[in-house]
């Protein structure tokens, strides 16, 4: 199944669903549309009837053996073309929300992010040889800001002598490497009538079960919880190297929300245990940034530990913007 075989359902946004230029489409409740293109969203001036976009929803969901129903109201699912499709319908929502995020079939370079102005060269150099030394990454930023284009540029450094555990909510990253084996979350699902039909698989679940296939490198596509807490155990066991991304609003936020969503692990481990080892075990912190149509590199810092005597992360500011 792909994009074009929705498109009966939805042709008033058919125009938005097959221009390789728009990464995503947005269907409110309401029916009313908006789309990105270029970092920027715009509105789209149809409105789709919901009973469409309901029928199209369900279609999808039954095509990709899962189901969205009263009972099961969330729908979260990866095309095989490599597209995104999240969808919600009442009683989760007041009415049919569906969100497209269609697949980029081109990837950069870190090379071609310098000419994309993205990042300057003295930068790109600090991070090929970061990523050559085995150095812990951890890249941040918001929705939309090229996270993972960064990661993929990254990963790209990487010796193709190395295994890698690649590990995402929804598949998302194109790794060339030839030893890499790839672990995908998913979603609990559920009958019609509410019965639990398949256990959901976590992305904690994933980090530790991907340390038994002696990875030398685990790649986090994005830390959201208390697996949080599951990388930094493996940094801390031998798996330097490690390129992960979280969301945050700064290079320096990165490290203590790194920190709040280890302590969701309900380890025992005390907070202040874990600041050390987030500052001990971080080594660069690139934080990335959209700014009208732009995404670039706007922070990178150099983390060297946790002073508990200052209470903060003791960083030195290689690049700014």
């Amino acid at each position: 199944m792909s994009l074009e075989t929705i498109l009966p359902y939805l042709k008033p946004i058919a125009p938005l669903i097959t221009d390789p230029g728009i990464s995503e489409v947005m269907v409110n409740a309401n029916g009313t549309v908006f789309f990105q293109r270029s970092g920027v969203v715009e509105p789209f001036e149809a409105t789709l009837d919901p009973r469409h976009v309901l029928t199209a929803v369900k279609n999808m969901a039954r095509s990709l053996g899962k189901d969205i129903s009263e009972a099961s109201p969330l729908l979260d699912c990866r095309l095989p073309d490599g597209s995104r499709i999240a969808a919600a319908i009442p009683p989760a929502t007041e009415g049919v929300l569906l969100t497209i995020r269609k697949f980029r079939p081109h990837w950069f370079t870190l090379e071609q992010l310098v000419q994309a102005d993205a990042l300057p060269q003295q930068i790109a150099e600090l991070l090929r040889e970061a990523v050559q030394q085995r150095k812990n990454i951890l890249l941040s930023g918001g929705t939309g800001t090229g996270k993972t284009t960064f990661t993929k540029a990254l990963v790209d450094l990487i010796p193709l002598s190395e295994r890698l555990a690649v590990i995402e909510d929804t598949r998302e990253l194109k790794i060339d490497h030839p030893n890499v084996f790839r672990f995908e979350a998913r979603p609990e699902g559920r009958a019609s009538n509410g019965d639990l039909l398949t256990s959901a698989i976590t992305i904690r679940d994933l980090v530790k079960a991907s340390l038994r296939h002696r990875p030398d490198r685990v790649i986090i596509g994005e830390v959201r919880g208390p697996e949080a807490f599951d990388l930094l155990d493996a940094l801390n066991t031998g798996h330097t190297g490690s390129i992960s991304t979280l969301h945050a609003n700064s290079a320096e936020h990165a490290l203590s929300r790194l920190t709040s969503l280890a302590i969701r692990a309900d380890s025992g481990v005390p907070h202040h245990a874990l600041q050390c080892e987030v500052g001990d075990l971080i080594d660069l912190s690139v934080h990335v940034r959209l700014q009208d149509t732009h995404r670039f590199v706007a922070e990178v810092l150099d983390v060297q530990r946790f002073s508990s005597d200052l209470n903060r992360y003791e960083v030195s500011n290689v690049y700014a913007v």
